[in-house]
């Protein structure tokens, strides 16, 4: 084991006294002086947090699994409040750092800063022990590969002393994970964000093995059941921090217009891909065109099981359960019937900043209150073949927003948002919640904790009447999480 590897294992397992035993009998008895005098160096030039996993304990009260990540953020957030002290007055706050350019990567460079403003996903991999969650087994993932470059990024970016960060060993993880962004070709970075966050639920996800679940048919006359039903089923499939903050539910409608038959569906969602029109003026109008009903005919028309063939049919998207973090995507790209971009539409989009009200929009009884603010958005400029990424993001110390071009970054004012609006491209919101400055609060979901989804928050009385008519809730956890968290 190299100096690197013990540091990594320190760092990670401080918060066992087995293990800060077993650190100081290493550096107290072993014969390399040369490398415990070397850890000790990186130590002092990069700080490390000590990282806490999932477990609570008090002295008056047993161990118990944490509900949220609150304990994590609390600790983030005074390690990086001694970070400040120590760092003195300084021109950038922390956080504020440029990254590399290594060839047409502004697309991932622009993502990266959008994801690092982030607070819970950022704290996470900074202040918890998310090795422990590492699914070697998914062959859907890395076996950790890139998580583990995610955060020694992640790290380098809060933590570090560099004013810029090139994200070579990310970047070369990256392209085992999705082979189609080697090279230095331009890349959407819708498409980028898509992917990485797929590769780190995957690489983070809590089932080893997923059991088979047929989708459920519903008629619409019991949604909020079917909604939780829906959502119970998805989580004994996929269940990690990347759901816990990025996915929402939403519920599809589609009726034969024949013999009027009804098939909803609820489905989980992690970002809204909105169209544009000619007629879209404001976030709201392109939402309002996504929510809209639309008809299905001709190549498109639906089959009927009613009927028992294709018929024309009506199909209506409604927002049902948001998440905690929203990213809305403007489809400002056009493809060709080959896959090819086609043209770019440069349509002003206003967007809000602050206050961003979803109540009308959301349809369920028993969600938080959707009430948004906007903290980072990927711009894109230029054309198809001679674009360029941006990035705007609200910096968690300063209240101040930042715009980073590459390895440039400098704070901005407000006003600047009215400039961009041909090329606001992926906007990133956090639900406001007063109790907690920056973030909302993540809860840790589990197949066996209906009262942390994200159906049951407001309505307790609503998760008392699915308790009591599930008579066999909770159901027994599948084989692989028998000795584990459900």
């Amino acid at each position: 084991m190299n100096v690197e590897d013990i540091k990594d294992d320190v760092d990670m397992k401080q918060n066992s006294p087995r293990t800060r035993s077993k650190s100081r009998n290493i550096s107290t008895t072993t014969s390399n002086t040369t490398a415990t005098t070397s850890l000790k160096r990186r130590r002092s030039f990069r700080p490390s947090f000590l990282r806490v996993n999932s477990r609570l304990s008090s002295p008056n009260s047993p161990t118990q699994r944490a509900r949220n990540y609150n304990h994590v953020s609390d600790a983030v957030a005074s390690q990086f409040q001694e970070m400040q002290t120590a760092r003195g007055i300084s021109h950038l706050p922390i956080g504020v750092i440029g990254l590399t350019n290594l060839g047409n990567t502004c697309f991932l460079n622009s993502s990266i800063q959008c994801l690092s403003a982030t607070i819970p996903l950022t704290d996470y991999f900074l202040g918890y022990d998310y090795r422990s969650e590492i699914n070697h087994d998914n062959f859907l993932g890395t076996g950790g590969k890139l998580v583990k470059a995610y955060a020694q990024l992640m790290k380098d970016m809060w933590l570090g002393r560099q004013l810029t960060v090139a994200p070579v060993a990310f970047k070369a993880q990256l392209e085992l994970f999705a082979p189609q962004f080697k090279g230095y070709h331009q890349h959407d970075a819708q498409e980028f964000l898509s992917f990485l966050l797929d590769g780190i639920h995957e690489d983070l996800n809590r089932i080893k093995k997923k059991p088979y679940i047929e989708d459920k048919d519903c008629d619409g006359t019991s949604d909020e059941q079917d909604a939780i039903e829906a959502w119970k089923n998805y989580l004994c499939r996929d269940k990690s921090l990347i759901v816990d903050i990025f996915q929402g539910q939403l519920r599809s409608e589609v009726q034969c217009l024949k013999c009027r038959h009804k098939n909803i569906r609820f489905e989980p969602f992690m970002y809204l891909s909105l169209p544009i029109s000619v007629h879209c003026r404001s976030l709201e109008d392109c939402l309002r065109l996504y929510l809209a009903k639309e008809t299905l005919s001709g190549e498109n028309q639906w089959y009927c099981s009613q009927c028992q063939k294709h018929r024309d049919a009506t199909k209506k998207t409604d927002l049902w359960i948001l998440p905690p973090i929203l990213i809305v995507h403007l489809k400002r790209f056009k493809f060709k019937e080959n896959g090819r971009m086609g043209s770019k539409n440069e349509a002003p989009i206003a967007y809000p900043v602050r206050n961003w009200d979803l109540s009308r929009h959301v349809q369920s009884q028993g969600s938080e209150y959707p009430l948004f603010d906007l903290y980072a958005l990927s711009n894109h400029v230029g054309g198809l073949g001679s674009g360029h990424y941006t990035a705007y993001a609200l910096n968690r110390f300063s209240e101040q927003w930042y715009e980073f071009n590459d390895t440039h970054c400098h704070a901005m004012e407000e006003r600047a948002f009215r400039r961009n609006q041909s090329s606001a491209y992926v906007l990133f919101y956090n639900r406001c919640q007063t109790a907690r400055k920056g973030a909302p609060v993540i809860r840790r979901q589990s197949v066996s904790r209906p009262d942390l989804w994200p159906h049951t928050q407001v309505q307790d009385r609503q998760f008392r009447e699915f308790t009591r008519q599930s008579r066999k809730w909770p159901p027994p956890p599948p084989l692989s999480e028998t000795n584990s968290e459900t």
